[in-house]
């Protein structure tokens, strides 16, 4: 193998220490594991499971039972109270007080979740009868960080979209006894909440958390932020040594080793980029193997694209594990260790010749014996799902000792209402059992909670542990794309993990396609259920459907416009083909000039008063436009310019009282960035009657 000598001379080894001096865990230390991807690489030491803590419908209580898939869940007015214990009943007002949690022995906040939640909430830390906060429980939930820097003088910008990600907050919050969270508020409100909590073994040492650490540990606080702020160009990388060129040529149905090393190491960045003349297909279809240690079953079995967390196709992204370029260059950071050898491997499963790129960076590595994981990534696929009644998803059912460390989910989601409530997938909930649990000790909220996103929300979200790189749209509909890095959430387990999420949607539909990925890191050892990939799961990911909107759920008693029948004829257009549109295509007005207009006539038979919704291609080509409907402006821009992507999405506009007849929708051209054509891409519009 051409790279083995210069492997060797780099003399990267696995050095094996006597035993690990348990060291006092503090607000600092975990700070810093948020960006220690070493770290994960290793059975923890102090060991520690982590549990949740969450609004999810306390009917369920029965694996599989009757009730296993209720859904009220923080919504109000739940026939069983969303927590732990009532403390005090409602008084006159409706308000009442109640239990989250309250966890005994060594411990960590780790991260805190809501969608939305009224009330307030009280946080006690081992035995004192002082909250270390009282307060909002929105803040406390989604901004704790923000919070705690407060008066500080550190510069709260420094956690925004670092610290605090989406929906969801990494702050971790050590106590050394204990920790109780109350909630005063009124249980018809909204109380949507998860709580994430590192339990540690009893002989764990911990420095519980004070206000002050905030200042104390201020410059760890900065350089964290600074990484996770700027991925790509300030990641810590340990290795001091030369990356490994990767480069094979791959024929219809050939398995060729890209790289091959005896002795032991790591890898601690894999880079890959893949060329062919349906990319698409080549990401789905070329799978990529890598074996540790001359196991038969290789630990990472996967689709190429898929492993790098943004297939189908290239949807560029950054967050702390995985990096996509626009130009395809893919990127892992998650650490690989083996003892004796490893083997990657590529697999053209497709009809085309495929080119691979790239290179390993080898790193030394050091841990005890009994904490040496290998890292595991587990592909597995259902096609042509009906999607009720629902059901738990297998996501990773695995036996012996282990990490987990990352999710992704692929959809292929072909409901044909427009607006997410309707065609929305992912009301389900993650339930996760760990060792000797006959319940799960994190039961979510949702499947896009777990996201840490809310509200089905089709929108593309980046951020260091979480995103959603690919939503087509409308709403939620056709292909998309969820992950989420566990790092300082992450689930330790010492015999077993069980990982379902529940398929739950809003409307039965037809011919759903679930694909989805485990990353974990397990013991030499660990078995789990993932069966062998056909060459049917490794489908081409293709919008193979014809599909027009349907006027049901959040798109009843609506009237849909395809826009290319009611434009005037003599604008300046074309029709853009793709099954992503509706019918198949999309009417694509081409203005010259700023301030330049064009006509749709909406024909309408029933006069009263309707909402105005505009469905409209987002491209990197597109500018922007405004709006009057029947000659009266309405107060906003459009603009469809997105880097790197194309997908639908619906502008939901004011409402108007119309008289039956021709209505003028008149757009008017606003302008596009330097470099971009300045498409209107209009698919269709609809008026809605309330």
């Amino acid at each position: 193998m051409r790279n083995l000598r210069v492997f060797f001379m780099l003399c990267v080894a696995v050095v094996f220490a006597a035993s690990a001096q348990c060291q006092t865990i503090t607000f600092g230390s975990l700070v810093d594991e948020m960006i220690d991807l070493h770290r994960l690489a290793q059975y923890p030491e102090p060991g520690y499971k982590t549990i949740q803590f969450s609004s999810y419908d306390r009917r369920s209580k029965t694996p599989g039972g009757p009730d296993w898939y209720e859904n009220s869940d923080g919504f109000g007015s739940e026939p069983i109270p969303n927590f732990e214990a009532v403390l005090k009943e409602p008084n006159v007002d409706g308000v009442g007080e109640y239990l989250i949690c309250d966890v005994k022995g060594p411990g960590a906040i780790a991260r805190t979740w809501t969608a939305a939640i009224k009330g307030d909430v009280r946080v006690f830390l081992d035995s004192s009868t002082d909250a270390i906060y009282e307060g909002s429980a929105q803040q406390f939930f989604q901004y704790t960080a923000q919070y705690f820097l407060a008066d500080t003088g550190i510069d709260p910008k420094l956690v925004d979209r670092t610290f605090q990600q989406r929906n969801a907050c990494y702050f971790p919050i050590p106590f050394a006894h204990r920790c109780r969270i109350e909630w005063r508020g009124n249980l018809k409100e909204l109380h949507f909440y998860e709580v994430q909590i590192r339990l540690y073994e009893p002989h764990a040492e911990i420095a519980t958390f004070e206000p002050s650490d905030v200042k104390v540990f201020q410059k760890k606080i900065e350089s964290v932020a600074k990484v996770l702020g700027n991925i790509e160009e300030e990641w810590p990388y340990k290795s001091d040594k030369e990356p490994i060129v990767i480069q094979a040529a791959l024929k219809p149905g050939e398995t060729a080793s890209v790289f091959e090393f005896k002795g032991a190491g790591a890898i601690e960045r894999l880079t890959l980029k893949l060329n062919a003349d349906d990319l698409n297909a080549a990401l789905r279809q070329t799978v990529m193997k890598i074996s540790f240690d001359g196991f038969k079953t290789e630990q990472v079995v996967t689709p190429i694209g898929d492993f790098f967390g943004a297939a189908p196709g290239v949807n560029p992204y950054t967050s702390v594990p995985f990096t996509v370029t626009p130009d395809g260059e893919m990127t892992c950071r998650y650490v690989m260790p083996f003892r004796e050898s490893i083997v990657i491997s590529l697999e053209n499963c497709g009809e085309n010749a495929a080119e691979v790129s790239g290179s390993v960076l080898p790193v030394e590595f050091n841990t005890e014996p009994e904490r040496f994981l290998h890292f595991r990534a587990r592909w597995r696929v259902e096609h042509h799902l009906i999607s009720k009644p629902e059901r738990d998803l297998p996501f990773l059912l695995a036996n012996g000792k282990g990490v987990y460390v990352g999710t992704t989910s692929y959809l292929w989601n072909p409901n044909s209402v427009p607006t997410p409530y309707g065609n929305w997938w992912g009301e389900g909930d993650e339930k996760i059992f760990v060792d000797e649990d006959s319940f799960p000790t994190t039961f979510g909220t949702g499947s896009e909670d777990y996201y840490n996103y809310a509200w089905s929300s089709p929108d593309i979200f980046l951020f260091p542990y979480c995103g959603q790189p690919l939503n087509d749209g409308p709403g939620n509909r056709g292909f998309v794309t969820n992950f989420r890095w566990h790092v300082v959430d992450a689930l330790p387990f010492k015999d077993r993990i069980a990982f379902y999420m529940e398929l739950f949607t809003h409307q039965n539909t037809t011919d759903v396609s679930y694909a989805r990925i485990a990353y974990h890191y397990g013991a030499p050892g660990i078995y789990d259920d993932v069966s062998r990939i056909s060459m049917d799961d490794l489908r081409t990911p293709l919008r193979n459907q014809l599909w027009s909107p349907k006027a049901e759920f959040g798109a009843q008693n609506s009237t849909f416009y395809e826009a290319d029948a009611v434009a005037l004829i003599n604008a300046p257009s074309r029709m853009d083909q793709d099954n992503l549109f509706s019918n198949g295509a999309c009417w694509v007005w081409q203005p010259k000039t700023t301030g330049e207009t064009v006509e749709l006539i909406l024909p309408l038979k029933e006069a009263g008063k309707y909402g105005l919704r505009m469905t409209c291609a987002h491209t990197e080509s597109s500018g922007s436009f405004s709006i009057m409907m029947n000659g009266e402006d309405i107060d906003e821009m459009v603009d469809l310019n997105v880097p790197h992507r194309k997908y639908l999405r619906t502008r939901f506009l004011p409402e108007f009282e119309l008289k039956a007849g021709e209505q003028i929708l008149t757009l008017k051209y606003e302008g596009a960035p330097q470099g971009a054509a300045g498409d209107i891409g209009v698919d269709f519009v609809w008026l809605q009657k309330r």
